[in-house]
């Protein structure tokens, strides 16, 4: 843990247990006794924190003036991971129309969640206002049957859906009828994606809801199945593509790439390592190679596909498509 989230770990602690020992201190911080005597020397003398070493009782305490009374630490102190989930939260609802349905169910939640810092609930909606997210993702119009869906979702009954898979264009036959049972709802890039057990191919699927064309809820319950079976069919992939038969990319990127490349993590189950010429290797699995491919002519140029040969073969033909529009 960071050191914010050390000194709110400290307060808690003395608070909830009257008087700690320092041993009990270092076991549940899992720091050395070094950086423990800093940050109650830091409490202490720069946030005016009442702890005192009770030699009787041989633990901290905070002073007799503050028995029965909340001490806390001045301003909003968020760690970088809430930080980010806050103002996550809070662009999603503010890109959404003012009539939109996510924003009638959770913006009272988010005026909550803030509601819930107290005299410090002002400094949490001005660091909104002080802090940008920038997406690269473009945004696509919001679905007519997300309600249906996120009801089928949490009310865990079946839907019968309308769909048009995206490699069909509105030329093409007409889009699938099926049911499905919904398990989860994904937001990734911009887009909301259902996770769901389809009844009529009988496996996982993945559908975005700004292709489905309808969407009925039946009265059927819909099928259980367990998080762990979810995320071993659906979360092996790159990006939004699902598949539990992942296969390994190999790249290698140039040694100006790199200084980048090696700071981003673009699937939790990568492996990277630096070359004796200061390029950067990094392995990665992949179950579709449509995103791959786009991240990858990011970097033209400057990545090496080194295996496997057909996803070497496929950005190959893509980079030869791309020239090739530049010639005519």
């Amino acid at each position: 843990m960071d050191r914010t989230e050390r000194f709110y770990k400290i307060e808690l602690l003395i608070r909830s247990s009257e008087c700690v020992s320092f041993a009990t201190l270092l076991a549940a911080l899992e720091v050395s006794p070094a950086t423990l005597k800093r940050d109650l020397q830091y409490l202490r003398e720069r946030m005016d924190a009442p702890i005192e070493y009770d030699a009787g009782a041989n633990g901290y305490r905070f002073g007799q003036q503050w028995r029965g009374r909340q001490h806390e630490l001045p301003g909003v102190w968020f760690s970088e991971k809430e930080l980010h989930a806050l103002l996550t939260m809070h662009q999603l609802l503010a890109s959404l129309d003012d009539d939109g349905i996510l924003s009638r169910h959770l913006l009272p939640m988010f005026d909550k969640l803030t509601g819930m810092l107290g005299a410090d609930a002002d400094e949490a909606r001005e660091l909104t206002r002080r802090v940008k997210l920038i997406s690269t993702a473009k945004r696509r119009v919001a679905s007519e049957y997300f309600e249906t869906v996120g009801s089928s979702v949490v009310k865990r009954q079946r839907l019968r859906l309308s769909y048009r898979s995206r490699g069909q264009g509105r030329a093409a036959a007409k889009a699938s009828e099926r049911v499905v049972s919904p398990q989860r709802l994904v937001h990734y890039r911009n887009t909301w994606y259902l996770d769901a057990w389809c009844h009529q191919s009988e496996g996982f699927r993945r559908f975005a809801l700004d292709a489905m064309e309808s969407a009925e809820l039946l009265d059927e319950k819909a099928k259980t199945v367990s998080t762990k079976q979810l995320e071993a069919e659906l979360d092996q992939g790159y990006g939004i593509f699902a598949g539990a038969s992942p296969k390994l990319a190999v790249l290698i990127f140039s040694a100006e790439a790199a200084q980048w490349v090696a700071k981003e993590e673009w699937h939790p189950a990568q492996a990277g390592e630096w070359l004796a010429d200061g390029r950067w290797r990094l392995s990665l699995p992949f179950v579709d190679a449509t995103e791959l491919l786009m991240d990858l002519l990011r970097h033209a140029g400057q990545v090496e596909i080194e295996a496997p040969a057909d996803l070497r073969a496929a950005y190959a033909k893509r980079l030869r498509e791309a020239a090739a529009l530049l010639v005519a």
